[in-house]
């Protein structure tokens, strides 16, 4: 999609889900390299985003990580009606720094395994959610409480693991696909099956030109492109 065409530049505040900063980051500059428009990337929990976002924070669009949030935003007068949706589902993984790990849910139910578990915290980041849901599915949520770790968001929860500080974690597939991480660690695709899908949602929040023709890049090819090769299911299942 060209965007050249656009006779004026903006500046969009764009609030993110913590697990959504590295495509984000592609996204950013694709968007960039069509249009006179710049993307301010304000990374941070869906939680958090939402409590500032209803507070007055400045923010043009909001892509959460779940779908509640957003939908709060529209019931609450505050997102512009019409721009509600989902932009992408995300897959959860445990995942390791060590290497030739066999991980899965038969690691998981051997506590003996791991001294340490990160999460993310439910109540402010959807996959802390999902976390829960999975170890709740399996049998284990209440037999590792002593050994969880919480993050405020994926984005900590993943730094625990990486710098050792926690075993394993419960992270965004996403994350072990960053350029620095791929092919490093131990992983296992959680199966979708062990917890809600994690839609996520992108509701605008000032009603531009510019944040417009965000909306209508987030849904060009090359977005998609970006989505699968990051490891996110199109919304529409692909």
């Amino acid at each position: 999609m060209n965007l050249s065409s656009a006779a004026y530049a903006d500046r969009l505040n764009v609030a993110v889900a913590s697990n959504f900063a590295a495509p984000m980051e592609e996204i950013k500059k694709a968007f960039e390299s069509g249009s006179n428009h710049e993307l301010v990337i304000i990374r941070g929990s869906s939680g958090k985003h939402y409590a500032q976002i209803r507070n007055g924070a400045p923010f043009d669009v909001f892509l959460s990580a779940d779908q509640a949030r957003p939908l709060r935003l529209m019931e609450e007068g505050i997102g512009i009606p019409g721009t509600l949706g989902t932009y992408a589902m995300g897959r959860l993984a445990l995942w390791s720094r060590e290497e030739d790990l066999e991980l899965g849910k038969e690691y998981l139910l051997n506590t003996a395994n791991y001294e340490t578990l990160a999460i993310a915290n439910p109540r402010l980041a959807p996959y802390g959610q999902a976390a829960n849901e999975v170890l709740d599915a399996i049998g284990l949520e209440a037999g590792v409480n002593n050994r969880m770790v919480m993050g405020e968001n994926i984005a900590q929860t993943f730094q625990f693991v990486y710098s050792g500080n926690a075993d394993i974690g419960l992270v965004a597939y996403s994350q072990t696909l960053s350029p620095t991480v791929r092919g490093r660690g131990s992983s296992w695709l959680v199966p979708s099956e062990l917890h809600q899908d994690i839609r996520q949602d992108m509701v605008l929040l000032k009603d531009s030109l510019a944040a417009r023709e965000f909306a209508a890049f987030m849904n060009s090819d090359a977005v998609r492109d970006i989505f699968i090769s990051q490891g996110y299911v199109l919304s529409d299942g692909r």
